[in-house]
């Protein structure tokens, strides 16, 4: 554990302004406010707050910085208040102390509800200071070195899910490769045991016996490079743990099938330098094709820059080399927080930023505890590709994206507009998949809307959040619609007429807030049409037959507008049931087909004599049919059978037109008894959880 001077003395080192009293008072009170407690490891606790402030310094951050490290467990752990902080160490200190604070209180909820409000306040917090954020990343990884201490496994596991999932991303998404690289080790090393154990032995094992293997490749590289005059210095090392256990997961290979094992870095003095030493390697080595990415022309959002390329080595060997600026290795290393050192004042670096705009819409639009969790995921992690307006501005967009991610990621607004896309000049389906480099111009029209079959392929939490929110509100007014439909047929079974006084008093007897909240209710089958009646006019269903049950032997259809005896079918095309517009088409030695008067086949009925038709007084029930896509999880297709049991109507047939990993399309037959019967169970299908969209085919 650092002692008080040499803390001081690491910060006077690179700050000489630094208020040497502050960070002693700063020190000293941590000490006291915790006291007597004990970590896990059996350390004093304060060891942990000096140990974080400790990382602080090797990131040469400013002394308001520094303190809150020292402090950042005081409020939530000791007796302390920010309002005591603000008065010993001033107003910047304790606003940076109450943002890491915050982020710590969420101990009841449930794991995924725990994690998803953390994350919340945290990315809150973030936007408002991101030293904020380096805080926080050095107190995790302090806790990362010390998690085998903690004796239970779960909460080990826990911790170290957490750390995977969203701390390392977050790490990487603000450069901090040193904190991402060592955080993903020590949380693979308790969340994969056995694989850890696996390859971190392999390693060690070629390390013994190829070590001075590393040593000759890197010296090649070095006199390669020298003679082409150009001054570097070369280091080697084997690919990270973790990062070797992801690509054997991915491709589905083993150990022994990774052939880029080795990854060498040379750093230059220069940008002109970097761009003159790969071309050196790529005419000593072979390159391998698709391997090259220039970082330095092309920065990643947080600011990483760098040339990456693949050459085989002798006898077959593949090696990653990444060439960058001695400056650029030092930003690339420790990212966002290299740049405190040259912000006077803690500003804001500039161009770092970009990503935590679309993290902060996504949390002020999901209320979702999963929602919030895997958008905010797809939105931190990395494996970027690069993509451009046709003005040339530049976007860029985790790998697999899409032209709809493409346009959510220029504005909301364009991603809602959308409707076809064009890329590097040629009309490309939405779902397209986008190249480095890609040109993408898309084409919009005021009056579209997102459409749900968009979830199945964007990969954006951007995009996804803004698609479930519009879809969501498009769904809910088409249940309006619904069920102002069934209202009006509702109303005529009354005994009197329905003015706007009757009305808004059922709305207040039945608790709603207004006339659209009433007509949701009504199609989503929250209220029955005894519980609006009775609101409507009391006692106006004290006659009332409860709802029939529909059975087949009850069933049978009559037409009016045929000659007794005729012969007639219902259209396979439109299939309609009573209380549908019908008319039929009759042609010679066929039975009379029936139709419903917006069936699309109907135009091809010119050669066919034209009967206008109604629905006889015996009519009882036809078969409808529905297109569901529901989700694809377990228990989805049961609650959907329960709600046709519910509404007393037979299946006849089901047929399965198309299932993904995400959502299963279904086609049904059912037997109903008439229109308002079919419009009732859209409606309680589309309020159910379990069905992502219902219509009638």
């Amino acid at each position: 554990m650092l002692r008080q001077y040499e803390l001081v003395e690491r910060v006077k080192e690179y700050a000489p302004e630094a208020d040497e009293a502050l960070l002693n008072r700063a020190y000293v009170y941590t000490v006291q406010k915790h006291g007597t407690q004990k970590r896990a490891s059996g350390d004093p606790y304060f060891s942990h707050p000096v140990e974080v402030a400790g990382l602080m310094t090797e990131l040469k951050l400013d002394q308001q910085t520094i303190i809150t490290a020292l402090l950042h467990d005081t409020v939530e752990d000791t007796l302390a208040t920010t309002e005591e902080i603000e008065k010993l160490f001033g107003a910047d200190v304790a606003r940076l102390v109450d943002g890491v604070t915050k982020l710590s209180k969420i101990e009841v909820m449930t794991e995924n509800e725990r994690a998803a409000e953390n994350l919340r306040k945290f990315l809150l917090a973030m936007s408002e200071d991101l030293r904020v954020l380096l805080v926080k990343l050095a107190d995790r990884l302090h806790n990362m070195r010390t998690l085998h201490f903690i004796k239970k496994p779960e909460k080990r596991q826990r911790i170290a899910r957490e750390t995977m999932e969203i701390y390392a991303p977050l790490a990487e998404r603000v450069g901090m490769y040193e904190y991402m690289r060592e955080m993903q080790l020590l949380a693979f090393e308790q969340i994969e045991p056995e694989g850890y154990a696996t390859i971190t032995g392999r390693l060690a094992q070629i390390r013994s016996q190829e070590g001075g293997h590393v040593d000759a490749i890197a010296l090649a590289i070095k006199q390669a490079l020298a003679e082409a005059g150009v001054s570097v210095e070369v280091t080697g090392r084997e690919k990270h743990p973790y990062s070797i256990w992801r690509k054997m997961k991915e491709r589905h290979v083993s150990f022994e099938q990774i052939t880029d094992i080795m990854a060498f870095r040379v750093l230059t003095d220069s940008a002109d330098d970097c761009y003159r030493a790969l071309g050196t390697l790529h005419q000593h080595w072979q390159m391998i094709p698709g391997r090259f990415k220039d970082y330095i022309s092309t920065p990643k959002s947080n600011g990483y820059q760098s040339l990456h390329t693949a050459l085989i080595y002798e006898n077959s060997m593949r090696m990653e080399v990444q060439i960058r600026t001695r400056e650029m290795h030092r930003l690339n290393e420790f990212g966002l927080a290299a740049h405190w050192a040259y912000k006077q004042g803690g500003a804001r670096p500039d161009g770092q930023v970009g990503w935590l705009r679309d993290l902060i819409e996504i949390v002020d639009t999901t209320h979702d505890a999963e929602e919030l969790l895997e958008n905010t995921k797809l939105a931190i992690y990395h494996d970027r590709i690069f993509a451009f307006t046709p003005k040339g501005s530049l976007q860029q967009l985790p790998k697999g994206a899409t032209a709809v991610d493409f346009a959510y990621a220029v504005h909301t607004d364009l991603g809602n507009a959308t409707v076809g896309a064009k890329i590097n000049g040629r009309h490309m389906p939405l779902r397209t998949r986008l190249n480095n480099g890609d040109v993408v111009e898309i084409i919009k029209s005021e009056g579209s809307e997102p459409q749900l079959s968009w979830l199945g392929f964007v990969v954006t939490g951007k995009a996804r959040a803004a698609i479930r929110r519009a879809v969501r509100a498009k769904e809910r007014a088409e249940v309006a619609e619904i069920g102002s439909k069934l209202f009006d047929e509702l109303t005529t079974r009354l005994p009197q007429r329905i003015g706007k006084k009757a009305l808004n008093a059922a709305i207040a007897k039945l608790g709603m807030d207004d006339e659209e909240d009433l007509m949701f209710a009504i199609g989503s089958a929250h209220v029955t049409d005894r519980e609006v009646m009775e609101a409507l006019v009391p006692g106006s269903t004290a006659t009332m037959p409860e709802d029939p049950e529909w059975t087949r032997s009850e069933k049978a259809i009559s037409i009016k507008g045929l000659t007794p005896g005729m012969g007639f079918e219902l259209a396979k095309c439109c299939h309609p049931v009573p209380g549908d517009r019908i008319v039929g088409l009759r042609r010679p030695d066929h039975k009379v087909e029936v139709h419903t008067i917006d069936c699309l086949t109907l135009a091809d009925g010119v050669d066919a004599d034209w009967l206008d038709l109604s629905w006889g007084s015996r009519t009882t029930g036809a078969t409808g049919r529905l297109r569901l896509v529901l989700y694809n999880r377990p228990g989805t297709l049961a609650e959907v059978t329960q709600i046709f049991a519910n509404a007393h109507a037979n299946v006849s047939a089901l047929n399965i037109v198309q299932r993904d990993d995400h959502f299963g399309t279904y086609e049904v037959g059912l037997e109903v008894a008439d229109l308002a019967h079919l419009t009732r169970i859209v409606a309680a299908l589309r309020a159910s959880a379990a069905v992502t969209d219902a219509e009638r085919i």
